[in-house]
């Protein structure tokens, strides 16, 4: 079975709504702010950041 990334996405922010009930202003500032620095020059070091930081984990120093 194969389900598309958008449906996933969707099934992980719900369920993390319903179980963590989180206030809905902090929900709709994390996904507009994400939206709006997806585009801008922030979003290299963004994505180096969270590229080094799943390194980190996946691969710890030995």
């Amino acid at each position: 079975m194969s389900v598309p990334l958008w449906l996933f996405l969707l099934i992980v922010g719900w369920l993390g709504v319903k179980l963590f009930r989180p206030p809905l202003w902090l929900v709709a500032v994390l996904l507009l702010g994400g939206y709006l620095l997806a585009d801008t020059f922030l979003a290299p070091a963004i994505d180096s950041g969270t590229e080094t930081g799943t390194n980190v984990v996946n691969d710890p120093p030995k």
